[in-house]
Order: structure tokens, then C-alpha cells, then sequence
């Protein structure tokens, strides 16, 4: 959903010159070969030494840079995983002193104000065009339209995301006080489900087999996880939350996409602060009236556990920033592995922390969830990329045969070789 950004020339640009000097040593090689025409046979050597160390440098140059993307992948999936497991778990131990769900959600999402900053001193420390904020946020803003971001827009295309984002976050977080971490984070990882069938229907995307399969393994796995505690009002409750916050949440990226289409790292950035400065601005009203209606009344504001606030909304910022952003330096199936890991994450946690119990149809319910999301990972063209793989291995193990075979023949051309050099000699 989001372009590739300026991060791209700060991580390329080392092995670009590296290329570009080998490719240097390369035509130095050759002018000396052309030098010594006389020597035909020894320049044809040195020309084909010259494409071999080519192609060499180049499939060094691809590998290194795969290897460190992997290797930010491998850190990114660390991140995303702690800082979402961690994001669920601290919120979890807030609402065991601070019962107020929607106060927390309009908290944690006010700290989307700081996204725009965040990235701009980004923008300065690796961009070499120095921009004032004020010119990059009117550059910014032309994401929304040519009159930029108004009324109209704002009423239109922003604030209807600002209510999914904290629907989203607030039924999530509602689920956690009735649920544990471990079915709450599992039923939430449906929502790739979600968004592969509001794609297919809304967006008309490609039609897969395969993430069919992966949507019905979601649902079989929501059924499942209800009927792992027996059907009780408290749990149904609970998982029917989640499954909600999981819609809302596929519902705002289909409809962002329709809507706004795809948007660079700063058009991003700038979008959620605007919905950071909503949320703090036209619901602020809204954890007054729950406090004074006693819905979600937390006494003195000294008895509030502020560290316990500040730490859920620093987590899932975290979280937002590194699932938005992370693609410019890994691959986004890793970042999405990130959220998968979180699953046993918890599962752990849980196990040593509160009284649950893993039954097999639990486990069961989690597995084939998580093998559901896993599988709407897989890319479009997957099975042709099968078809190439076992092509090319078929490909690699035919030339071991016909060597084995070109020995068998060799030796027994060694058998008669006195035979077959006087026959050639009397011709």
C-alpha cells in the first residue's frame, strides 16, 4: 500500500558505487585484451575470465544486499512481535488497576500526533534537500487533493478512518477484559482473512484457491476457539470482540485503499498524525462524560497508573511505526511474520501468568488460525514460482547425470583407446 521511499537511495546507493567501480576495473581488463589482437586464443581466455568475474561481482553484489535485508528482516520480526505481544500484555495488567478501555484507546491513539515529527527528523538526517516543515507538510498534503487537505476532505476522507482506527482499538481492548492475551491476539490475526474477501469483493482482486482455504481455516478456527470454553456468555463475548476489531480493521485498509489509494512514507506519516490531532480534539468529550456517568470512573488522577498508560501507547506506537514504515528496509512478509510470532509469544506469557488452559481444540483453533495467515502470505504467482523451483532443481540434477554417464563412457573409451588412435592413423 505504501511506495518506496527515500530510505531506498541511503541503502543502495554503497553498492551502487561498488558496481560502478568494478565495472570500471572490467573495461580496463578489456582495452588490454584489445590491445593483443595477435594473441587470439589467450584474449578469448582473458574475455571470458573478465564475464565470469562480472557475473561474480553481480551475484555478490545481489546476495549481500539480500543477506542485510534479511538480516533487518530478521531484527524487524523481533520488533514488531515484542512490541505487539508487549502492547497486549501491559494492557492487559492496566485493566487490573485502571478499568477504562476507551479512555486508554483515546490516549494511546493521541500519541499518533507524533508520527509526522518522527519522520521528519528522519527526512532530515537522510534526505540532502533540506525542507522547512512547513514545505514538507504542504508537500505532503497534496496527497489529499490540489487543494490540499479542507474541511471537505478532512469530513470526508479522514475522519471516517479516525473512527475506524479507534474502533479498531477499542474493541480490541475490550476483548482483553474478557478473554486472555493468547485467544485475543490468535482471533485477531483473521483480519488478513478479512481484508483478502472485502478485496475480492470490493476491490475486485484476483481470485486464489489458496487464500479461500487460508479464510475458511480463519472462520473454522473462530468457531473453534468458542467451543474450546464451552459456549459460556463471558468467553462468546469476548471473541466476538475481537472478531469485530479484526473487521474494523480489514474494513480501514480496503476502504484506504479504494479511497485515498497508496501513499509515500511522508503522505502516511502526515495522514495518522491528522488522526492523532482528531481523535485529541473531537473526542476528548467522550472520557469526561464516561468519567462523570461513573462507565469508567478511576478515581483521583494520582491513583492513575500513568507509566502503565504511557507504555501501552509507546508499544503500539512502536508497533504503527514499524508495521508502516519497516517495509523500506525488509520484506513486508517478514513484518507480517512479526505479528503471527506474537501468538506462542503470549501463549508463553499466559501459560506462567494466569490460570489457562491449552485443551486440544484450543491448540487446534490457534494452529490452523495461524496457518490461515501464514498461507495468505504466500505471493500471487506462488505456484508458478513452484513450477520454476522444481524446474530448475530437475534442470540442476540432469547435467550430474550426464557427467556420470560422460565418465562411463570415457572409461571405456580409455579401454580401447589403442584401437581407436590406429584406425584414426591409417585414415
Amino acid at each position: 500500500m505504501l511506495s518506496f521511499p527515500f530510505f531506498a537511495c541511503f541503502s543502495l546507493s554503497p553498492l551502487s558505487l561498488e558496481m560502478f567501480i568494478i565495472s570500471g576495473e572490467d573495461r580496463s581488463r578489456e582495452n588490454v585484451v584489445g590491445v593483443a589482437d595477435g594473441q587470439a586464443s589467450m584474449g578469448g581466455a582473458t574475455a571470458e575470465g573478465v564475464v565470469g568475474r562480472r557475473r561474480l561481482h553481480c551475484c555478490v553484489r545481489v546476495t549481500a544486499l539480500q543477506v542485510r535485508k534479511a538480516l533487518w528482516g530478521v531484527a524487524m520480526v523481533m520488533c514488531v512481535c515484542s512490541s505487539w505481544a508487549g502492547s497486549t500484555q501491559l494492557a492487559k495488567l492496566t485493566f487490573k488497576q485502571f478499568d477504562a478501555p476507551f479512555t486508554l484507546t483515546w490516549f494511546a491513539t493521541t500519541w499518533n500526533c507524533l508520527f509526522f515529527p518522527l519522520y521528519y527528523i528522519g527526512h532530515m538526517c537522510k534526505n540532502p534537500e533540506r525542507q522547512t516543515p512547513k514545505q514538507r507538510f504542504r508537500e505532503c498534503c497534496r496527497f489529499f487533493g490540489d487543494d490540499g487537505l479542507t474541511a471537505k476532505v478532512f469530513f470526508t476522507k479522514v475522519a471516517p478512518f479516525g473512527l475506524l482506527w479507534t474502533l479498531t482499538n477499542y474493541l480490541y481492548l475490550q476483548a482483553l477484559r474478557k478473554i486472555n492475551t493468547t485467544d485475543a491476539s490468535a482471533l485477531f490475526c483473521c483480519n488478513k482473512a478479512f481484508v483478502f474477501l472485502l478485496s475480492w469483493i470490493v476491490l475486485r482482486d484476483r481470485f486464489m484457491g489458496v487464500r479461500i482455504v487460508a479464510a475458511i481455516l480463519a472462520i473454522a478456527g473462530i468457531v473453534m476457539m468458542t467451543y474450546a470454553d464451552g459456549f459460556h456468555s463471558h468467553s462468546v463475548i469476548g471473541i466476538t470482540l475481537v472478531v469485530a476489531s479484526a473487521s474494523m480493521s480489514a474494513l480501514y485498509k480496503v476502504l484506504f485503499k479504494l479511497v485515498l489509494g497508496s501513499a509515500k512514507f511522508g503522505e502516511a506519516a502526515l495522514f495518522l498524525s491528522i488522526v492523532g490531532g482528531a481523535n485529541f480534539v473531537f473526542t476528548s468529550f467522550v472520557p469526561v462524560i464516561l468519567y462523570f456517568t461513573h462507565v469508567e470512573y478511576f478515581g483521583s488522577p494520582s491513583d492513575i497508573p500513568w507509566a502503565y498508560l504511557c507504555g501501552v501507547a509507546a508499544l503500539l506506537l512502536a508497533f504503527n511505526i514499524l508495521v508502516n514504515f519497516g517495509i523500506a528496509i525488509t520484506y513486508p512478509t517478514l513484518i507480517s511474520l512479526g505479528i503471527v510470532l506474537s501468538v506462542p509469544v503470549n501463549a508463553l506469557v499466559d501459560l506462567y501468568t494466569c490460570d489457562i488452559q491449552f485443551n486440544t481444540v484450543r491448540l487446534i483453533a490457534v494452529f490452523i488460525i495461524c496457518l490461515g495467515f501464514l498461507m495468505l502470505l504466500l505471493p500471487e504467482d506462488w505456484d508458478q514460482c513452484l513450477i520454476q523451483l522444481s524446474t530448475r532443481l530437475r534442470k540442476h540434477d540432469e547435467p550430474a547425470e550426464g557427467a556420470a554417464e560422460a565418465g562411463t563412457s570415457s572409461g571405456l573409451n580409455w579401454r580401447n583407446r589403442n584401437r581407436t588412435s590406429m584406425s584414426t592413423f591409417n585414415h
